[in-house]
């Protein structure tokens, strides 16, 4: 019999186990097979996907290691790097308030703020389309065809793909009819998040999101990301957007314009604490 300690967090109602490195090792499963089980939401803890404390790390003051709930590797989670920011603070791994992660994506940069929440610096969007990776000539405004219609839609890379489609429909209901056509679409040779947004005004906007490898979320950091650029980009919004989701709401900030996109984003929101347990595996 294996007992082990997790903690589950959220960020917006995106929801994650959280493991020390050393209840992982205890497992004797690889992340993959450890993630499937501990988010099912029928058998397991529940949650949008697993991340792993990985103290071990050269250039960087910490790390860590995230899988989806259906066992696929996901290079960058904007909520769930929030989360694991205020975890290995609270729990003495880190000092300092500011810190830097290694992540599949790089180096990532949170910091704790006063008030609670936790500002990110998701570093530079990924534009060229072979890097994102997307199979077309522009990133930008490209069609893609799907069972009954045609999107023009915009690719961009937070470490992980997104593909973000502006609309004036119920972004919702187009995240639950098309996300998963999308997300596996041929155009994506690494399949992609898929974001259905509505832009409010040049400093708000409403996001539905499909994330790869997890389905319908309440939350996508790095979507809202991903989002905010495609609008500013398409000249929808401006430096500073308010982004809402089902969950609730980030401010995501970026400086860039189609004539300079060489800017860092920063990512501001909360980050919470469900219940800790021990599960028996």
């Amino acid at each position: 019999m294996t007992m082990i300690n997790f903690t589950k967090m959220q960020g917006l109602g995106n929801d994650f186990v959280i493991l020390d490195y050393e209840e992982y090792k205890r497992t004797q499963k690889s992340p993959s097979e450890l993630a499937v089980k501990l988010c099912d939401r029928h058998f397991g803890i529940g949650a949008d996907g697993l991340i792993i404390v990985n103290p071990d790390t050269k250039d960087t003051d910490i790390g860590w290691i995230f899988y989806n709930s259906d066992g696929s590797i996901a290079q960058m989670c904007g909520n769930g790097i929030r989360c694991f920011a205020k975890y290995v603070y609270q729990k003495g791994y880190v000092t300092k308030k500011e810190f830097s992660v290694e992540t599949k994506a790089g180096t990532i940069i949170p910091k704790i703020l006063d008030d609670g929440r936790v500002r990110v610096n998701m570093s530079k969007p990924i534009l060229e389309p072979a890097k994102i990776p997307v199979k077309t000539a522009d990133n930008l405004n490209f069609d893609i065809k799907v069972s009954d219609r045609t999107f023009k839609a915009n690719a961009v890379s937070m470490g992980n793909p997104h593909c973000v489609i502006i609309t004036e429909g119920n972004t919702k209901e187009l995240a639950l009819k098309y996300g998963h056509e999308i997300e596996t679409h041929p155009l994506f040779p690494e399949k992609t998040n898929v974001e259905f947004i509505k832009v409010l005004s040049k400093n708000e906007i409403n996001l539905d999101v499909w994330e790869r490898g997890c389905a319908i979320t309440l939350a996508c950091g790095t979507g809202a990301c991903a989002s905010v650029v495609s609008a500013i980009l398409n000249g929808l919004c401006s430096e500073e957007v308010k982004v809402n989701l089902p969950g609730g709401s980030l401010i995501i900030n970026w400086k860039g314009s189609n004539k300079d996109t060489n800017y860092d984003i920063f990512m501001s929101g909360n980050a919470d604490y469900s219940f800790t347990g021990i599960i028996n595996l």
